[in-house]
C-alpha cells in the first residue's frame, strides 16, 4: 500500500510539474512572440526592401534585365545581415516578352470599333487575327462545340471567379484553367486566338495577365480583357455577331539562366535539418510585383533579419529562399527541389508567402500523409500563442514553390493573409507599393517569423 502510495504520489509530483514547465514554457513562448512583433513593427527593414524593388526594380518577370536586378539587390541585402552563408544558385527559366502594346477591338456590324482593355498572356505569340467571337464558359463546352463550330473564330470564355467563395483562391481555382489551358484546348479545335474573362471578382477596367500553357498544341494569341469590357462582349454576342481583332506583339525566346537567392543561419543543435521560408522573386511584367510576390520575398528576408537583430540562436538550419520563375514554369522550385534531393537534404519544414502582403489571418499547413496528422496535431499545440494575435492554423496548401519538396516529407507550410482584396491586384498594373500596407506587410513578417520560431525550439 505504502508503494503504491509512494507511486502515486511521484506520478502527482510529475504531472504538476510537467504543467508547470508547460506554463513556464508557454509564458516564454508568448513573450518571445511579442518581441518578435515589437522588434518588426518597430525596426522592420521590410516595406524599405519592398519599396525599392517596386519602385527601383519593377516588375520582374524571368529572363528579363529586371529579375537579373531583383537577384542581385535581394543578396546584396543578405549580404548585409551577418548570416552564415549567402549564395546564387543557376537555374534555367522560360523567357518570353510581351514586345509593344497588344491591341484588342470588337467590332458590331454598323457601329465603330470598341477598343477592349486588354493584356497579353504568357507565351501567347505574336499575331493578327481578325474572326467571329464565340462565347464559352468552360473548357468542356469547347470540346462538345468540337471543330465545325470552333475553327477560324476566336474562343470568349468568360467562367466568372465565383463571388460566393469566402477564400477568393478557391475562387481563382475555380475559374483559372481558363487563362491556363484555354487557349490550348480552342486551338486543339481551331480557333485563330482567345479572349479571356480576367481573374478577379472587381469589376473594373484593369485587365490581369498570367501564364497560359500550350504544350503541344499550336501556340495562338492570347488575351486577357478587364471585367467590364468582358460583360460589355457578352452583351453585344446577345444581340448579335462580332468580331474581334487581337494584335500582339510577344516574342518567345530560347531559356536564359537565373539565379535563385539563398541564404542562411546554420542550426546550433540540429544543422542537418533545415527550416526554410521563402517567397518567388519573378513577378509579371505589367507592374511592379508588389504584392505577388515582392511581398512574400521581404517577409522571408525579414525573418532572418529579425532573427539576428534579437540575437536568436536556431537549434535547426534557417534558410532562406527567393525561388526564380514561379509565374511562368517553376524552374527555381524544381531545380532547388533536385538539388536538394540529390545532396540527401531534410527540410523538417518549409513556409512560403505567396499570398501577398495583407493583414496576417494565420497558416495552411501540409505534408505527407505518412507523418501529417501527428505533425499537424503538434502545431495545434500553439495555438494559444498564435490566436492573440488573430492567427490560425489549418490544413490546406503549402504553395507551388515548396510542394517539390513534399517527397522529403517535411511539413509545408502557406502563409495566409486576409484575401479579399488580393485578386484586386493580382498579374496586372495595380500591383504596386501603393497597394501594399506598411503595417500589414510587417504584421506578415511577425507572424511568419513567429511561427518559425516555435517550429525550430520545439521542433515537430
Amino acid at each position: 500500500m505504502l508503494k503504491f502510495l509512494s507511486i502515486a504520489c511521484y506520478i502527482s509530483f510529475y504531472v504538476l510539474s510537467s504543467a508547470t514547465l508547460n506554463a513556464q514554457d508557454q509564458g516564454e513562448d508568448a513573450l518571445y512572440i511579442k518581441r518578435i512583433h515589437n522588434h518588426v513593427l518597430t525596426q522592420g527593414a521590410c516595406y524599405d526592401w519592398l519599396t525599392t524593388m517596386s519602385n527601383d526594380i519593377g516588375g520582374r518577370l524571368s529572363g528579363s534585365a529586371n529579375a537579373d536586378a531583383a537577384v542581385l539587390f535581394t543578396k546584396s541585402i543578405l549580404d548585409t545581415l551577418g548570416l552564415d552563408k549567402v549564395y546564387l544558385q543557376d537555374c534555367m527559366v522560360p523567357h518570353w516578352e510581351r514586345g509593344a502594346d497588344e491591341r484588342v477591338s470588337a467590332i458590331v456590324k454598323g457601329k465603330s470599333p470598341m477598343n477592349l482593355d486588354a493584356a497579353a498572356l504568357g507565351n501567347s505569340p505574336a499575331g493578327n487575327v481578325s474572326a467571329p467571337v464565340i462565347e464559352v464558359f468552360s473548357l468542356e463546352e469547347v470540346e462538345k462545340l468540337g471543330r465545325e463550330n470552333i475553327e477560324g473564330k476566336i474562343v470568349f470564355y468568360n467562367r466568372p471567379m465565383d463571388p460566393t467563395q469566402i477564400r477568393t483562391f478557391n475562387a481563382y481555382g475555380g475559374a483559372v484553367d481558363q487563362r491556363g489551358n484555354g487557349p490550348a484546348v480552342a486551338s486543339r479545335y481551331g480557333a485563330v486566338g482567345t479572349v479571356v474573362r480576367s481573374m478577379t471578382t472587381k469589376t473594373d477596367n484593369v485587365p490581369h495577365t498570367g501564364v497560359t500553357i500550350f504544350k503541344k498544341d499550336k501556340p495562338i494569341p492570347a488575351v486577357a480583357i478587364s471585367t467590364i469590357h468582358a460583360d460589355w462582349l457578352s452583351n453585344a454576342l446577345k444581340n448579335g455577331p462580332v468580331d474581334v481583332n487581337i494584335k500582339t506583339n510577344c516574342q518567345i525566346l530560347p531559356d536564359k539562366l537565373s539565379h535563385n537567392v539563398i541564404g542562411e543561419i546554420k542550426g546550433s543543435t540540429y544543422p542537418e535539418k533545415i527550416i526554410l521560408v521563402g517567397g518567388h522573386l519573378d513577378s509579371w511584367d505589367i507592374g511592379s510585383g508588389a504584392h505577388d510576390d515582392g511581398a512574400g520575398c521581404v517577409h522571408a528576408m525579414q525573418v532572418l533579419h529579425t532573427m539576428k537583430a534579437l540575437a536568436y540562436k536556431p537549434r535547426h538550419t534557417l534558410r532562406v529562399v527567393l525561388f526564380m520563375n514561379e509565374e511562368n514554369g517553376l524552374g527555381g522550385a524544381t531545380t532547388y527541389a533536385d538539388t536538394s534531393n540529390k545532396s540527401g537534404e531534410f527540410h523538417m519544414a518549409a513556409l512560403e508567402s505567396d499570398a501577398g502582403g495583407f493583414t496576417p489571418r494565420g497558416f495552411s499547413v501540409d505534408g505527407d500523409k505518412a507523418i501529417f496528422a501527428a505533425k499537424f496535431k503538434a502545431m495545434t499545440k500553439w495555438l494559444p500563442l498564435l490566436e492573440p494575435f488573430g492567427l490560425s492554423l489549418s490544413k490546406g496548401g503549402g504553395g507551388a514553390d515548396i510542394n517539390p519538396l513534399k517527397s522529403q516529407q517535411g511539413v509545408l507550410i502557406g502563409f495566409r493573409p486576409d484575401s479579399q482584396r488580393y485578386f484586386d491586384f493580382h498579374h496586372t498594373a495595380e500591383d504596386t507599393i501603393d497597394a501594399v500596407n506598411q503595417r500589414e506587410l510587417e504584421l506578415g513578417a511577425a507572424a511568419i517569423t513567429s511561427l518559425i520560431y516555435l517550429i525550430d525550439k520545439h521542433g515537430l
